[in-house]
């Protein structure tokens, strides 16, 4: 790991293990979808550009902004708007629900070529799409309003806990949190005005995510929980020459810094 500057201290270890083998990708197999070609002799789903689907808003790692060329911000915004260059495509962000991500349902309709969405790589769902490298590793959290006497894991058997549906936090808190009651929500924003509103006393999901919630005030971190988790950025099953692209800029991204500056930007506390 390189220079990176003093980062949160619980725990936001930037990943890629890119231990890439550079690939070459001429046209090759047509798998992925359908239409465009690019420049660079990419198949993508609509002809000079890259389309993105994103369960938004995800702070720090997606969010809207009106502003943005792309209408969008956040750090996997960031990273998929320099993979977007480095192929020279054009980048076009549609919002879209995280299950249907996860699932590879967008992926297998044609929505888009790519699904970024703090997507952790996990076996199951690499039966029905494929990863790029991981890009970022993150672990899973307890939140907290900041009156609450819930000051671990093991307080919460009986208590109204969110987590995310089709989501390695449910799946955490399924088996580390057996006498909570669990209720899911199809995304953040909706678990975030449950807490607020009382209907929750927790919620169980990505650091990062909790931890913007804490910036904001009102709510706490209380407990962290090492997964080995990484996120990668989902493309449909058999896409093999877009994987190779995209993980040839993400190791391209590494070598020249502009990875680092990107995470920094979100993560860095200085």
């Amino acid at each position: 790991m390189s220079t990176r500057s003093v980062i949160r201290s619980i725990a936001l270890i930037p990943v890629l293990a890119l231990a890439f083998t550079a690939c070459g990708g001429d046209s090759g197999d047509d798998e992925a979808s359908d239409t465009g070609t690019s420049e660079s002799s990419l198949q993508t789903v609509s002809e000079g550009t890259l389309t993105v689907c994103s369960d938004v808003p995800y702070p720090p790692f997606e969010d809207f902004d009106e502003t943005s060329e792309s209408g969008f911000k956040g750090f996997d915004i960031d990273i998929v708007q320099a993979i977007a260059d480095g192929l020279e495509l054009e980048l076009e962000v549609k919002d879209s629900s995280f299950d249907a991500l996860q699932s590879g349902q967008a992926l297998n309709a044609g929505q888009c070529d790519m699904a970024a969405s703090a997507m952790t790589i996990t076996e199951e769902r690499k039966a029905a799409i494929d990863f790029s490298e991981g890009y970022y590793d993150s672990q899973q959290s307890l939140l907290v309003p900041e009156d609450s006497d819930i000051e671990s894991i093991d307080d919460l058997d009986g208590v109204k806990v969110g987590v995310q549906q089709g989501t390695t936090g449910k799946t955490f808190a399924e088996e580390n949190a057996t006498g909570a009651e669990l209720v899911s929500f199809p995304s953040d924003a909706e678990m975030f005005q449950a807490i607020k509103a009382g209907q929750v006393e927790a919620l169980l999901q990505d650091l990062p995510v909790n931890i913007n919630h804490q910036d904001a005030g009102g709510f706490k971190v209380v407990e962290t929980y090492s997964t080995d988790e990484s996120y990668g950025l989902a493309m449909k099953k058999g896409s093999t020459e877009l994987v190779e692209a995209v993980d040839e800029q993400l190791a391209e991204m590494r070598e020249d810094g502009s990875y680092d500056e990107i995470y920094n930007k979100y993560f860095a506390t200085e």
